[in-house]
């Protein structure tokens, strides 16, 4: 094969608690693959719980990549995931198996589609300047600064959204240019991949529902506050501002045991705070040109892996 092909690879995409890892372990008894996690809450150490991370006895059936590779306090962007799931494809492509790349972090999967704008890497010294005027001024502060250097930017983004907030200030300290300036000048991206996608679309949204609110009870059960507690602990340094704090559930039990809340608001805030992120997941699935559209709740996992196995057949053979 030519070095300039891009390897061939498959996504298998879904909301949160629509089955995906299931589905993949199914199809990975049909066919020879590895599986490549496109899930930004999965890459933390003793995170595991609260990110229904694959049990060891599945990552040991089955290859897993990009779990497990740094601590909550490090930093890991959407740059880094490019690179590293590029060459893991390429490596799983060069050991004669098809790499199969799983989750719901739909900014990975842009990325990984449409490549990368040409912004700048984060600037710790400016971040820091961020978040002192956060400290003293407060995050409507920094907002009306976004309002008047990027009024396109700020329109689109929450007034609470610290996060993209400040790197969208970030960028522009940094550049002198607007956010939505670099976006709107991004070139036609080149395929990095022979990508072929399968999403999950359940049809029904109760069902979701359901068993995002059975399997947020099935983690209290599991220790999901205690494993919370141990961060703490561990990484004194960590507080609601980093990434990892930001995940949905962990955010709510931090703030819970900082006695912010009670274990009832808690538990109802981590459940419509899940339920919050499926549905900006299937806003992203439902605009994505996918190969395939499954409805995960009808039929069995059987018949899933079936229909994509088939469907592999016909691409990938």
């Amino acid at each position: 094969m030519p070095q300039s092909t891009p390897p061939p690879a498959l996504a298998l995409l879904g909301p949160t608690a629509a089955g995906k890892t299931a589905l993949a372990l199914a199809l990975a008894e049909k066919l020879p693959l590895e599986i490549v996690s496109l899930d930004s809450a999965l890459i933390y150490r003793g995170m595991d719980i609260g990110t229904a991370k694959p049990t060891p006895a599945e990552r040991a059936a089955v290859p897993h990549h990009l779990i497990d590779i740094i601590n909550p306090p490090q930093s890991y962007n959407v740059a880094d995931f490019l690179d590293d799931c590029l060459r893991l494809c390429r490596e799983i492509h060069a050991r004669g198996r098809l790499p199969l790349i799983v989750g719901g972090t739909m900014m990975y999967y842009h990325a990984l589609v449409n490549g990368l704008n040409s912004l700048p890497a984060a600037n710790p010294e400016i971040r820091r300047q961020l978040q002192e005027q956060k400290q003293q001024h407060g995050l409507p502060h920094l907002y009306a600064q976004l309002q008047q250097a990027d009024p396109a930017t700020a329109a689109r983004l929450k007034p609470g959204d610290s996060q993209r907030i400040e790197r969208a200030l970030e960028v522009w300290l940094l550049t002198g240019r607007p956010l939505s300036q670099h976006f709107a000048e991004q070139p036609g991206a080149t395929p990095m991949l022979s990508l072929r996608s399968i999403a999950l679309i359940p049809a029904q949204r109760e069902r979701l529902h359901h068993n995002i609110e059975q399997r947020f009870y099935a983690m209290l059960e599991q220790g999901f506050l205690d494993e919370v507690g141990r961060l703490q602990v561990q990484y004194p340094e960590l507080n609601p501002d980093y990434p990892a704090v930001r995940c949905v559930g962990y955010r709510q039990a931090w703030a819970h045991l900082q006695g912010e809340t009670d274990r009832n608001t808690f538990i109802a805030q981590g459940i419509a705070a899940t339920r919050q992120l499926a549905k900006r997941q299937l806003t992203w699935l439902r605009k994505l040109p996918a190969d395939l559209v499954i409805d995960p709740f009808p039929g069995s996992l059987q018949q899933h892996s079936q229909a994509i196995h088939s469907f592999c057949q016909q691409h990938f053979v």
